[in-house]
């Protein structure tokens, strides 16, 4: 068991207008009983709390996305004196209703800072194919430009996997995947619970905070079990598994209680609160080897020397002027490898475009791409954020 008896240094998690610079993009979940308080609606006033804080990060540059549970319990609330079942049917009519709430409630809080807001309902199918997930990550990330606050949760009226607690457990799982397909610095899981604990703290007195784990051993996660709380379906299992994916792509992870002052202001300012998970590796080694690992080997974008200089010197995005041809075959939303005319990899990234998209427009400009092919994907065929350069 590796644990650490001490609180994480400042450099573990950053301090001052450092911390700033490396916690940029973070991605903040907020678990069921938290935000409901163990009752059967929404606690408008954490809703305030939390939302104040994201709204302090943002003007500080933070870039901020909300993992929300509640949307079922807001349902019962407001359907409580039909609501005598409680199977999967019934939990996904609660979460319809009760996500409208969630979302207004969110949406006047924000308001109150000029906050513009964005719902974004994922499922489990939409994460796992490569059309979906291109899609979600230009999407979130687009948001973000816009200096827009993403509300995500599980779309539980068409999704089964999370509702029947097999997959997702409580959003703990979907925040880690989000972290990671927006390549977030900082993963915060809050909760009533103030971290990991040697035992579960309601039922041992002498159960102790663990303030580090520097790795998910065995021992470690034998110290995760069932959710500590009856509100929130998760439990600490789910949690520890959301922060090892989390960690294994390069973010940094902390199971922290929401109920403590601004505990998400000073998780980003440093201080040690709940059980930090330092990042195994760093992020671009995460992206670069997923990259790699599901490059297509059907083709190749073949590039000329002056978007070699974009993209490498540059950090810009692989537009159709630039490409010489485009080699083999592969798909809108497949991983490919850009290559110089001697086919010397240089990138690898997620195309927009097919194969035979790509062919038709390449050497044109990016503004005759929806004339040209009847469609249009966006300006760049390989967005820079869909990019990691290898030279």
């Amino acid at each position: 068991m590796t644990l650490q008896d001490h609180a994480p240094t400042q450099s573990a998690i950053g301090s001052g207008s450092d911390t700033q610079r490396r916690y940029r993009r973070i991605v903040v979940k907020a678990g069921t009983s938290l935000l409901t308080g163990g009752t059967d609606r929404l606690d408008l006033e954490m809703l305030a709390t939390l939302v104040g804080q994201i709204a302090r990060l943002q003007s500080r540059g933070c870039q901020i996305m909300l993992v929300s549970s509640g949307a079922v319990s807001a349902g019962q609330h407001v359907l409580r004196k039909k609501s005598t079942s409680h199977g999967l049917p019934m939990r996904q009519v609660l979460a319809a209703v009760g996500q409208t709430r969630l979302m207004n409630a969110y949406e006047q809080l924000f308001d109150w800072h000029d906050i513009a807001v964005a719902q974004a309902l994922l499922s489990r199918r939409d994460l796992s194919d490569r059309l979906g997930y291109l899609n979600i990550r230009n999407t979130l990330l687009g948001l973000l430009e816009h200096e827009a606050v993403p509300i995500i949760n599980e779309n539980d009226v068409v999704s089964v996997d999370e509702l029947s607690g097999e997959v997702f457990g409580d959003n703990d799982t979907l925040s880690a995947m989000v972290a990671n397909i927006v390549d977030a610095d900082l993963l915060v899981m809050l909760g009533e619970v103030g971290g990991l604990y040697t035992a579960d703290p309601h039922l041992d007195p002498d159960a102790k905070l663990i303030p580090s784990v520097d790795r998910l051993s065995d021992d470690i996660e034998s110290m995760g079990g069932p959710s500590w709380q009856d509100q929130g379906r998760g439990g600490m299992a789910t949690k520890l598994d959301a922060a090892r994916l989390a960690t294994a792509s390069g973010v940094d992870a902390v199971i922290a209680n929401g109920r403590i002052s601004n505990a998400i202001v000073r998780l980003t300012e440093g201080e040690s609160l709940g059980t930090f998970f330092p990042a195994t590796s760093t992020r671009l080694e995460s992206r670069k080897r997923w990259m790699l690992s599901q490059a297509s080997d059907n083709g190749a974008i073949v590039v000329d020397e002056g978007a070699v200089h974009a993209l490498v010197s540059h950090n810009r995005s692989l537009l159709p002027p630039g490409i010489i041809e485009a080699r083999g075959s592969f798909g809108r939303g497949d991983i490919v490898t850009i290559v110089k005319a001697d086919n010397e990899q240089i990138a690898c990234g997620i195309s927009n475009y097919s194969c035979k998209d790509i062919s038709s427009i390449s050497r044109m400009q990016s503004d005759q791409i929806a004339e040209i092919l009847g469609h249009h994907f966006g300006d760049e065929v390989v967005h820079r954020n869909n990019m990691v350069v290898l030279s």
